[in-house]
């Protein structure tokens, strides 16, 4: 039997473990063989004693070390966050800024100190951030410099908006002494609403421009506006409205008074029923009663509002060939005055020249016929005042003309000369307003209206 060899190995302390291996091959280890055989190693520990309370010392200072480091770090979380915020604010207030200085004409009054505070805010986080993290950086750099700049646009706009109220002012008083004109124009064209005892027109005012169309579009340079010409009663302060891209006519709105028609709140939106749309612009609304042209078959058509009912009569003489000159398909031309409902149109037979025609309302057809010597392509428009036709023509791109008169009671024609002003060149409805003595005018897609002073000799 083999001797079994047991290495006794006696219990060190815990400061062997930090003896190098080299030093336990240089000799600090040795081996021999015991008195009963067995195999005894011997082991010499340096006298040097290892310093195990600066270990501890280290230990510690590293926990510290990793606890400040964890602090730091919920710090750095938390700064960016804020300064994530402050970016996101400060974009907004970049904004801001930026949108009163590409369009600060449009402000009388800006909150200019409001901004500055916000700024000041901004300035005084950012450099609480910058001391608390106790360090500098190009981003804190940049910041600043932002700060600073529109801190200084602020102070131009500021400047520029103090220097732009003196222009302001300068514009009121204008507008004021506008409209003090206006005002002498408007007692210079009192009307004197039902009274015909006059020998005609005199004169026109100045457009008195509304605004642009209710579909606040420029493509709508069809159509006309105005007031009922012989009110029912509670629809005496009604305006209607219809505009189109084309002549086509298939629809109208309608608005309770001036008021809802600038502000484009319509109380009625009537369509056109399939097989009774019109064409030509030239309708108007009588007594509550919509009168406009339809093509198929070519007539006089009207829409009873309150009812909702149609109705058309066939105008046999009347010729599909001639229009006026601004517009296509004003084959019939509707209108009314202080003596009644009328509706004039060109034939054949006329040669083209205007033929007027009054209606009778109740039997919807036509009660007696005059004829003109104004030709009809010619013509800008004509309208109706007081049982007196007349016609239009342009003069200029911005002057229009009366330039033809026919008195139905004494068939009389006259040349005349009165001449005013267009808002823009082009207008697809002409038409006089007996209630008020105004014209009303759809100039291009424009609302424009007329004050009528007629010769009271």
């Amino acid at each position: 039997m083999l001797p079994i060899l047991l290495l006794l190995i006696p219990v060190l302390s815990p400061a062997l473990a930090w003896i190098p291996v080299e030093d336990w091959e240089s000799g600090n280890v040795t081996a021999s063989v015991g008195d009963s055989g067995q195999c005894v190693c011997h082991v010499y520990v340096p006298d040097t004693t290892f310093p195990a309370d600066r270990v501890q010392h280290m230990q510690q200072v590293s926990k510290d070390l990793i606890l400040e480091m964890e602090i730091q770090m919920d710090k750095m979380v938390s700064y960016e966050g804020k300064l994530e915020i402050y970016l996101e604010e400060l974009i907004g207030l970049t904004d801001r800024v930026a949108m009163l200085q590409s369009s600060s004409n449009k402000y009388i009054k800006l909150d200019f100190e409001l901004l500055r505070n916000e700024l000041r805010e901004f300035d005084t986080l950012v450099s609480q951030l910058r001391d608390s993290i106790n360090s500098s950086s190009p981003l804190f750099d940049s910041l600043y410099t932002e700060i600073h700049n529109m801190t200084l646009i602020v102070n131009q706009l500021e400047t520029y908006d103090k220097s732009n109220l003196d222009m302001i002012r300068i514009e009121f008083a204008k507008l004021q002494k506008k409209l003090e004109e206006c005002q002498k124009d408007q007692e210079f064209f009192k009307p004197d609403i039902g009274n015909c005892n006059h020998t005609g027109i005199m004169n026109i005012s100045k457009p008195m421009v509304v605004q642009m169309n209710a579909h606040l579009s420029a493509d709508y340079q069809y159509g006309g506006w105005g007031k009922d010409s012989k009110p029912v009663q509670g629809y005496e302060s009604m305006f209607f409205y219809g505009a189109y891209r084309n002549s086509h006519v298939y629809d109208f709105y309608f608005y309770s008074d001036y008021k809802k028609l600038i502000l484009r709140s319509a109380f009625k939106h009537h369509s056109l029923s399939y097989g009774w749309q019109g064409t030509g612009n030239n309708y108007i609304v009588h007594r509550n009663t919509v009168y406009y042209q339809n093509n198929s078959p070519f007539s006089m058509t009207k829409l009873n509002l309150t009812s909702s009912e149609y109705d058309h009569k066939l105008i046999p003489a009347a010729s599909q060939k001639y229009s006026y000159r601004y517009a296509d398909n004003q084959n019939l031309d509707f209108a009314a005055d202080e003596n009644g409902l009328w509706v004039m149109y060109a034939s054949e037979e006329s040669m083209g020249n205007i033929v007027l025609a009054k209606l009778d309302e109740e039997s919807f057809s036509i009660a007696g016929v005059w004829n003109t010597s104004a030709f009809k392509q010619l013509a800008g428009n004509a309208f109706m005042a007081c049982g007196v036709m007349y016609a239009t023509r342009p003069v200029d791109l911005n002057t229009e003309e009366i330039f033809y008169s026919l008195d139905t009671k004494t068939r009389e024609e006259k040349q005349l000369n009165i001449r005013f002003q267009k808002f823009q060149e082009k207008y697809t409805n002409l038409d006089y307003n007996p209630t008020e003595q105004k014209l009303y005018m759809y100039n291009n897609g424009y609302y424009v209206s007329y004050n009528v002073r007629f010769n009271s000799e």
